[in-house]
């Protein structure tokens, strides 16, 4: 078992950020860690990084205590803060010998970690000069120096531009084939790229802890439409099997329906019988989104 929570809480003077929460992480396995602002997520990754302890319960890593064997549970884990702290004076392999001595890897250890994050092509330039995306980079590199079986990742991918996330979400994939990684983000088609299961935590709680293949297997889809004008959502809740409509701008509609039947054929037949025209129709798979939605909104 690479990761065990049992009843842990954490308080903050009277606030609870978190209320006796329990899950497992086994090896190899991509676990999201969901929630919103508040929610709980960066205190649980600090308790399992021994960054603070929790007020009740306790938790292993590797086996290792949090608490009675911390230095233990630092050796055979590997960090990625939200806000990743990196010297910008500093040259990308200067940056990664300086830890590598902290950590007392060996200097092959150093171009093993450039390589596998495809840091290459930056190497020889500060740190200040690269982008977000190699910024990141750097930070997986460091947290991966020390070969740690476990890789924890608050919001590895926030603020990255859509080629940087298609990088970082494959090196976090690869990575995943053989240690196991906890990660937190807010974005759900990360989640549902890069992860073997997600657990949803909302107000301090566990709500939901469901392996992806799970969700996908659910009897539920979301076909957004754009029409040529408004159209009232009573109208679009007549239609077959509908959950639920929005409408997320201008004459654009995300319908949900409680079926696993293509239903795209029901929209172009109502817009047909209305006299209107379909500018775009596609379908998505929402159970995760319409799951966080449900559970975190309550």
């Amino acid at each position: 078992m690479s990761i065990e929570v049992i009843g842990v809480s954490k308080y903050y003077g009277e606030q609870k950020a978190l209320n006796g929460i329990s899950f497992k992480v086994n090896k190899p396995e991509i676990v999201g860690f969901l929630g919103p602002n508040g929610a709980g997520k960066s205190t649980m990754m600090k308790i399992l990084t021994t960054y603070i302890n929790p007020s009740e319960g306790a938790a292993k890593v590797n086996g290792y205590d949090i608490k009675e064997n911390t230095r233990l549970v630092q050796k055979s884990v590997g960090y990625l803060p939200e806000h990743n702290p990196l010297y910008l004076d500093m040259f990308v392999k200067e940056y990664l010998n300086f830890n590598a001595n902290i950590y007392k890897v060996s200097k092959q250890r150093i171009n093993d970690v450039i390589e596998l994050t495809g840091l290459t092509p930056e190497v020889h330039k500060k740190i200040g000069q690269l982008s977000k995306g190699y910024r990141q980079r750097v930070g997986l590199a460091n947290a991966l120096l020390h070969d740690p079986d476990v890789l924890i990742l608050d919001e590895p991918t926030t603020g990255l531009d859509p080629n940087q996330l298609v990088d970082i979400r494959n090196l976090i994939k690869t990575i995943g084939e053989t240690k196991t990684v906890f990660l937190s983000t807010h974005i759900m088609q990360e989640v549902e790229a890069m992860c073997d299961r997600v657990i949803i935590i909302n107000k301090g709680e566990i709500v939901a802890d469901k392996k992806l293949s799970e969700l996908r297997d659910e009897k539920e889809q979301t076909v957004i439409v754009e029409f040529d004008y408004r159209v009232e959502d009573a109208f679009l809740l007549k239609l077959p099997k509908v959950k639920n409509v929005t409408n997320t701008y201008d004459f654009v509609y995300e319908i949900t329906f409680k079926t696993s039947e293509d239903m795209r054929s029901h929209v172009f037949d109502f817009a047909h019988d209305n006299q209107l025209k379909i500018l775009q129709l596609n379908q998505k798979n929402a159970s995760l989104e319409s799951l966080f939605r449900d559970l975190t909104s309550k």
